[in-house]
């Protein structure tokens, strides 16, 4: 079934806020059940295979380009209840914004009909606006409306293409291949489609509002921000524009690969130069995302599973490191590296785990960060020869601005102040485990995610021609 997926986050949003007038801390529990709910419906299906239900403007289909970002979904759906749990200002209202998003999410990567999935689209720009804008920190509204305009602005060029297409009578995304479309209608509708796909990745130099979002955003948005929100891009790009236009998708592969490129390589410096831990895992995501864009471009079917394998991957670790960062801001109210250090000592736990995460980030074999990443850069060596070596100039900064992170926050002498902060509670340590356990269970058995991507993959890139 796969319109619970939908409804009984709503459902559970509107029974968080109500219960939250008269009960404010009854309303996590409301949230936390509605997120286990949702996720006990959700998991059969993602194993079951693939699902369509309905039909015409509401039909739902969960294939293998959907099936991991859906299960990723509802897992974060959990891990950012928890990690709210201690919200004291309006949390049935907190909760029920984060209710919201994952429904909104969840419908982007299960609409097949186009006006479902923008409306989709567009709904989750207003939870995620408000999460920013009345919870996040002291720049929150500056954060907040630069987040708006981007997103908006994208999205209403990318509604001009899918309007494009649905004159073209390509409704559902099945009859996206099937699409009559002139050359130069397709490299029109494509530039317009990844006008919007681009914002959302982002792709450079269209970045600029993430950094700041995810500064300001509290704890939970940020999860959700890099978990899922980031994913709509790259889902976008391979669900609607390469199919619905791969003639202009290949002219413009060298301009997305050269753009892919440039984000890794900027993002990895731009993290290097940092001071502030949440800032440089911000700009991180910028270097990760620039390979899910990189394997788009190239296009052929390893490279699609891989740039989900990045997404997926990159979902799970940066998601994880937002969310060590958020309990040791709670702790400290501060995320200066120069004002941190050596808390390995005072919070063994934490810092294991901190460490561990940065490890997957960077990219460590066995864990989730590799698979994706060294597919995506052997794939780029076939496609591009030498000119890949500005790939492994961004790998070797990863590692150098993810080993300063791990040295300035967990190691060296431990300042006076932090002396006495605890080590994570139960449900902190809940919050944790799922995210470091898909980890290391994709970092050890890819198939759970290149396995059900393949078939697309390949579908996709013999409409392109790259096959």
């Amino acid at each position: 079934m796969l319109a619970p997926i939908v409804w009984i986050p709503l459902v559970g949003a509107v029974a968080a806020l109500l219960v939250g007038w008269s009960r404010p801390q009854m309303a996590r529990s409301v949230a936390l059940g509605t997120t286990l709910v949702t996720a006990a419906v959700a998991l059969p299906a993602v194993f079951g295979g693939g699902v369509t239900e309905g039909s015409g403007l509401t039909a739902l289909v969960l294939d293998g380009l959907s099936t991991p970002l859906v299960a990723l979904t509802v897992v974060l759906g959990v891990v950012a209840v928890l990690a709210s749990w201690n919200v004291e200002e309006r949390p049935g209202a907190h909760h029920a914004l984060l209710l919201a998003l994952q429904a909104a999410v969840s419908l982007v990567f299960l609409a097949d009909h186009l006006l479902l999935f923008y409306a989709a689209w567009e709904a989750v720009l207003i939870p995620m606006f408000f999460l920013i804008g009345g919870w996040g920190h002291e720049d929150r509204k500056h954060a907040a409306m630069k987040f708006f305009i981007y997103t908006f602005a994208g999205s209403a060029l990318m509604l001009v293409g899918l309007l494009l297409l649905l004159f073209a009578n390509a409704g559902s995304m099945a009859a996206l291949a099937s699409a009559q479309l002139a050359p130069s209608a397709g490299t029109l509708v494509f530039w317009l489609l990844l006008a919007g796909f681009a914002v959302k990745v982002p792709i450079f130099p269209l970045h600029t509002w993430l950094p700041d979002a995810h500064v300001e955003a509290p704890t939970a948005g940020s999860i959700m921000l890099a978990g899922v929100l980031l994913k709509m891009g790259g889902y976008g790009l391979m669900r609607v524009a390469l199919p619905a236009a791969p003639e202009a998708a290949r002219a413009a592969a060298p301009v997305l690969a050269a753009l892919g490129v440039i984000g890794i390589v900027y993002g990895a410096i731009v993290a290097l130069a940092q001071t502030d831990l949440k800032r440089l895992v911000a700009y991180s995501s910028v270097a990760h995302m620039g390979f899910v864009v990189l394997a788009i471009a190239i296009g052929t079917p390893l490279a699609l599973s891989g740039a989900m394998l990045v997404m997926v991957a990159h979902g799970l670790t940066a998601s994880l490191l937002f969310l060590l960062v958020g309990q040791l801001y709670e702790r400290t109210h501060t995320r200066t590296l120069a004002r941190l250090g050596g808390l390995l000592r005072p919070l063994p736990v934490w810092g294991t785990v901190f460490v561990f995460a940065s490890l997957a980030s960077l990219g460590l074999p066995g864990l989730a960060g590799f698979p994706g990443e060294l597919v995506t850069f052997l794939e780029a060596y076939r496609a591009i020869g030498w000119s890949v070596v500005a790939v492994a100039v961004g790998v070797l900064l990863a590692g150098a601005y993810t080993l300063r992170a791990v040295r300035a926050v967990a190691q060296g002498p431990l300042p006076a102040e932090w002396e006495d902060v605890e080590d994570l509670t139960v449900s902190e340590a809940a919050a944790v485990a799922p995210l470091a356990l898909g980890i290391l269970a994709l970092g050890i058995w890819p198939a759970l995610v290149s396995g059900a991507v393949d078939p697309v993959a390949k579908a996709i890139a013999k409409l392109m021609g790259v096959m």
